[in-house]
């Protein structure tokens, strides 16, 4: 009986060393039975996830032997996740520090967006905000001075309603570009601490009297080409005249938006150079394949 068992045994890892042998060799994410295979991890801007999906299904249409993983958490934490080895690209929405580079970061450019300043449209003061706009030194007094607490401090013409601030309470991309437009660091950003642009977005649709700021593709639908219910975009008052004239009114749509970043008539920052990191070259062939697609 004992001997009958170690002869199944034997017989069990000759077939399983055949198996194996026999199996194609994946060398890199790529073979030459399968193309490419293997699995691509991604961590960080909230800015580039949703682009990331898009990107990640369109990549398997061609190779579908390939898997992603895919998650957002803000820019400080694709970086440092990228850096530590735990995913094959950060998705970072900000210039990298000199110390990250040090450390190894390769950026590779993959899109541009921007930053805009979000509020209300149930804001009793929408209507001549969006004739008017803001300019970036009163944006500067309303997120980073804290000199305006309510919307008649900004305007008479305005309500004396309070002006409820929020900015982000991870390390983001978006905030830093935000504070980066008033010269200023995300620390300095003074408000309503809110997790993620999904969280700000959150917060602006369910207070008339906020003001926030987001990525455009949590502003912007990006199927209809329209801005989500509940949500608008203030703009900027580039002149500071008091008046949004024609060239300053590219709000509209999402593709009007996106002509104006650009064109560079919505200024650099808030809009800014959307990065897929990996850290010191060491890519595999499925890596370099899905970036160049990218």
């Amino acid at each position: 009986m004992m001997r009958k068992f170690f002869i199944i045994l034997i017989l069990s890892y000759v077939i399983v060393f055949k198996m194996t042998s026999c199996a194609p060799k994946v060398k890199n994410g790529y073979s030459k039975e399968h193309g490419f295979e293997g699995n691509i991890s991604l961590s960080g801007a909230f800015a580039l996830y949703p682009l990331a999906v898009v990107w990640s299904e369109d990549f398997k249409k061609i190779h579908p032997n390939v898997r992603f993983n895919i998650s957002a958490g803000g820019a400080g934490k694709g970086i440092a996740d990228v850096l530590t080895g735990m995913v094959d690209i950060g998705m970072v929405s900000r210039d990298l520090h000199e110390q990250e580079i040090k450390k190894g970061a390769v950026p590779v450019i993959v899109a541009k967006d921007a930053v805009i300043c979000t509020i209300n449209p149930g804001n009793p003061n929408y209507s001549a905000i969006l004739k008017r706009g803001l300019s970036r030194e009163e944006l500067l007094n309303i997120f980073v001075n804290r000199k305006f607490k309510t919307w008649k401090e900004i305007d008479p013409q305005f309500t004396a309603d309070p002006i409820n601030v929020y900015v982000r309470s991870d390390a983001a991309g978006a905030a830093e570009t935000w504070a980066k437009f008033f010269g200023h660091k995300q620390e300095d950003l003074q408000g309503i601490g809110i997790f993620g642009d999904p969280g700000i977005a959150q917060a602006i649709k369910d207070d008339t009297h906020g003001i926030g700021f987001n990525n455009i593709n949590y502003v912007y639908n990006l199927k209809t080409n329209n801005v989500f219910d509940r949500i608008a975009v203030v703009p900027l008052d580039l002149n500071k005249n008091g008046h949004i004239e024609d060239d300053e009114q590219f709000y509209g749509t999402l593709s009007n938006l996106t002509e104006a970043v650009a064109t560079g008539k919505y200024p650099a920052p808030p809009s800014r150079e959307l990065t897929f990191v990996t850290r010191n070259k060491t890519e595999s062939l499925l890596l370099k394949e899905f970036i160049s697609f990218v």
